[in-house]
């Protein structure tokens, strides 16, 4: 799925300043939303405020630590996505951090490309934690979870592959626009080289045959960009 970043607002709470903008400065050039605070009780308050979709914590700050603020924010939200930022290496620290609810752990210094990486990468699991189980395609029903596509008035379901289904779940949420080729390779291929893109190829011919008795489904090939999924 491509995640519309401009929509996304990332609260960030880390105490050294010069890094704070650093980071804020890096993500907002991502058309990241991003609300910097100082201090651990600074983002409480900013939390309640700004309804963040993912929080980024520096877990040594003063007045409030980023584990102490997990565990609160953890109390009203069991889902949201939190990354710890420390510079602490010790095994115990990073039991602690995920024990209280947190998803990931990066240690300073870290590159901002991990960092970008990791954030889509929880963005989009809680994306797709958050999809409805079935899609609506032109006549079709698609169950992404079970990977079924059943047409209309008809009892069974056709079975899709864990590619086929993947694959087709990035082409609706991107429906009537191009989804890159590029990216959707490396995404379900892990690599973008010739013969994954022949494998690609492949599999979006299959899913055209299975969506062939909806008329006003095509799977458009923009070449050199692309496909796009009109319906």
């Amino acid at each position: 799925m491509t995640i519309k970043k401009e929509n996304i607002n990332i609260l960030l709470a880390e105490d050294e300043p010069a890094l704070g903008m650093i980071i804020k400065e890096s993500l907002e050039t991502r058309n990241f939303s991003v609300t910097l605070c100082k201090d651990g009780a600074e983002a409480f308050e900013q939390y309640q405020k700004t309804n963040p979709q993912l929080l980024v914590l520096d877990v040594m700050m003063p007045k409030k630590d980023g584990f102490t603020l997990a565990k609160e924010i953890r109390k009203q939200d069991t889902k949201i996505p939190i990354i710890f930022l420390t510079a602490k290496s010790q095994t115990q620290d990073v039991v602690e951090g995920f024990s209280i609810g947190g998803n990931d752990y990066l240690k300073k210094p870290f590159s901002m490309e991990e960092l970008i990486v990791r954030m889509n990468s929880l963005l989009e699991r809680s994306s797709l934690q958050k999809e409805n189980t079935l899609i609506t395609i032109g006549k079709y029903t698609f169950n992404f979870q079970k990977q079924t596509l059943q047409i209309e008035n008809e009892e069974e379901s056709k079975m899709l592959t864990h590619r086929e289904a993947h694959l087709l779940f990035h082409l609706y949420n991107n429906k009537n626009e191009v989804l890159d080729r590029s990216y959707i390779l490396k995404k379900l291929w892990n690599d973008d080289d010739f013969f994954s893109g022949r494998s690609m190829d492949v599999f979006i011919t299959k899913l055209r045959k299975k969506l062939k008795q909806d008329e006003e489904i095509q799977i458009v090939n923009v070449r050199g960009f692309g496909y796009k999924l009109i319906c």
